[in-house]
């Protein structure tokens, strides 16, 4: 990924549906707006970065009605309707990242530069002194995002290896990394680290990849303990058993039970000379390499939202009038991809699409008269080449995604594609949108929220499609909170009528809820969590008689166990409980011992009493 790529699109548009067709066999309408379509949300298959400097892209740079005057992320801005006024908020709701929010549910703010181990740069800062970063990524909330960062090197010529190299140094900059994520509340971080394929030089790469991956491991255990999600960007590699190896100081294999994701730079195959930005041979054959080592939902490839313009030759002399630079082999133009078409008429030119490559291209030229510097007429003719993605190169790299069940595409920008890229993309995202699943559960045997201590109970669940017919062999997640933290308790498979019926007891108060993972042909299903409240319970060991003016005992124990609770023996006498002896305090196992003395034979009616909370059962005593 470069600082200065920018975007592009020209050229005839198939539409994705009907490429799914031809690879999958699949018949399905033109149109997303289908029956089928109409049942379905579509899967959320796009990300991409968001750098600081282009922010304006995808969101509008508002004011809010009371400005921000949070200090961090994690004291949050609100950013809610309610901040802003009637102008603003349809700005909002009319931005990139809202119109699109339906295909995204993570975004790469491009924000960071690691500049020494205990230093990171935040560049958001600096690019946007007047526009408050924790306003930003309110926005970003708002739109349902979850935010994983970019982090980029900022050191010079092999310093980033070298701090790698030394464990002091490496776990520093660990350190710094989960503290920057930690204290801004972000949902993970992206790696970012192009020195070493680009300024380091590649005589060093078998001695940095040790280093790197020693670093992606022990930054993996750091982040993955706060249940951080840590994702990996990096140039192309190809199969170590070919001759071509790519960029192998990245390490795919070594990393790939330590990562999220992995987003792969597949463009800038041809930057020094013309060519296809990322021919799709390329493309499938870097993919089907990465999905051979790991699994293939942490993989994503790239789109390119730019092209480029390359001098091939200049004839004659140019005037000092013409612009500057104008030599063949100079370093190529860059344009938008939404500004493709528009370039192609100023430029007189009508692209052709190459479908060896899967991109657009034309040819063109430009004269330039004028004078010398020493005031002599002259003229130059200028021949120049574009190469760009356009909207069908999106539609047939979405058809990877589908091909590969990939986990998507990442943009280098969000926000460069034009309108038909985006089109087809959605469209793409309805071919490729799972199954919903609708989930219910309901509880058996607990009255109004509440059982007794130990007391069993029943949960029960239910799961269809939209169209109420049952998911059959589907797991499904017990799941209870307590205090905040969701724990498996039990699995269980539902069976031809999509149900499942799981026995429970619980110990202590907690909430309860079923869930299912998300697969490639469903979403993930998360039951309302059910509050389940657990009264506290005594159970007495006692005799069944005892002999007249001798001491008995009766132990009560209260469930959950509980040192420091009062309790007192209670006997019913004419009608009304009386208190027997002095109140006694539960131990370290929640036992009360009792000791009583009856004078009388005949049979006597007890109970315990524990504060004004929980009664036992009565029970009776016969007085021989």
């Amino acid at each position: 990924m470069s600082k200065t790529s920018k975007k592009n699109k020209l050229g005839k548009t198939t539409s994705l549906l009907v490429v799914l067709s031809f690879l999958f066999g699949l018949i399905v309408p033109s149109s997303v707006h289908t029956a089928e379509a109409s049942n379905k949300e579509p899967r959320k298959i796009v990300t991409g970065w968001i750098p600081y400097y282009s922010i304006d892209r995808v969101l509008p740079r508002v004011r809010k009605l009371t400005p921000s005057i949070s200090t961090g992320i994690n004291q949050p801005a609100v950013c809610d309707s309610s901040q802003y006024g009637p102008t603003e908020n349809a700005a909002i709701e009319n931005s990139y990242l809202f119109r699109n929010k339906d295909l995204m549910k993570e975004v790469l703010p491009f924000w960071f530069s690691l500049k020494s181990p205990t230093l990171i740069r935040n560049d958001y800062n600096i690019g946007n002194p007047s526009w408050p970063m924790a306003d930003t990524v309110c926005l970003m909330r708002r739109a349902g995002m979850q935010i994983i960062p970019t982090i980029t090197d900022g050191t010079g010529k092999l310093a980033l290896a070298g701090f790698m190299a030394n464990p002091t140094t490496r776990t520093t900059v660990v350190n710094s990394i989960v503290n920057l994520v930690n204290v801004n509340g972000f949902d993970g971080i992206d790696l970012n680290f192009e020195g070493f394929a680009y300024v380091d030089g590649s005589a060093t790469w078998s001695r940095t990849a040790p280093a790197w991956v020693a670093f992606v491991k022990e930054l993996s255990a750091a982040i993955r303990a706060n249940k951080k999600i840590l994702s990996v960007t990096t140039p192309y590699l190809y199969d170590p058993s070919e001759r071509q190896k790519g960029y192998f100081v990245y390490a795919w294999a070594d990393i790939a039970s330590s990562i999220d994701r992995l987003r792969i730079m597949t463009y800038d195959f041809n930057v020094a000379k013309p060519g296809p930005n990322a021919p799709i041979s390329w493309v499938d054959k870097t993919i089907r390499y990465a999905i051979s080592i790991m699994p293939s939902s942490k993989v994503y490839v790239g789109l390119p939202g730019y092209g480029r313009d390359w001098i091939t030759a200049v004839q004659g002399k140019c005037p000092v009038s013409a612009p500057p630079g104008l030599k063949a082999g100079a370093k190529a133009a860059t344009f938008l991809m939404v500004n493709a078409e528009r370039k192609a008429a100023i430029d007189k030119a009508i692209p052709v699409f190459d479908a060896n490559v899967s991109e657009a291209t034309y040819s063109y030229t430009q004269t330039y008269n004028g004078s010398t510097a020493d005031g002599a007429s002259t003229s130059c003719t200028v021949n120049r080449t574009v190469w760009f993605q356009n909207s069908r190169s999106y539609a047939e790299r979405m058809a990877i995604v589908a091909k590969y069940r990939l986990g998507g595409a990442v943009l280098w920008t969000l926000g460069m594609e034009d309108q038909l890229a985006t089109t087809e993309m959605r469209n793409a995202a309805f071919a490729m949108a799972p199954d919903v699943v609708v989930s219910s559960m309901s509880l058996t045997g607990v009255n109004q929220g509440s059982i007794s201590y130990a007391d069993p109970f029943t949960v029960s669940g239910l799961f269809t499609l939209k169209d109420k017919s049952p998911i059959v062999g589907l797991p499904v997640s017990v799941e209870i909170n307590r205090a905040g933290v969701w724990t498996k308790v039990a699995e269980f498979i539902t069976d031809v009528n999509g149900a499942i019926t799981s026995p429970m007891t619980l110990a202590n108060s907690a909430g309860i809820r079923l869930t299912t993972l998300a697969t490639w042909e469903r979403t993930e299903s998360i039951t309302p969590e059910q509050l389940v409240a657990v009264k506290s319970k005594i159970v007495i060991d006692r005799p069944n008689s005892a002999s007249r003016a001798m001491a008995f005992t009766v132990k009560a124990q209260l469930f959950p166990q509980v040192a420091g609770k009062s309790a007192v023996l209670q006997k019913y006498v004419n009608g009304k409980w009386q208190n027997v002896g002095t109140t006694l305090t539960s131990d370290a196992s929640g036992v009360f011992t009792f000791t009583s003395v009856e004078n009388n034979r005949g049979i006597v009616t007890l109970r315990v009493q524990v504060g004004t909370e929980v009664t036992s059962e009565t029970f009776a005593i016969i007085i021989r």
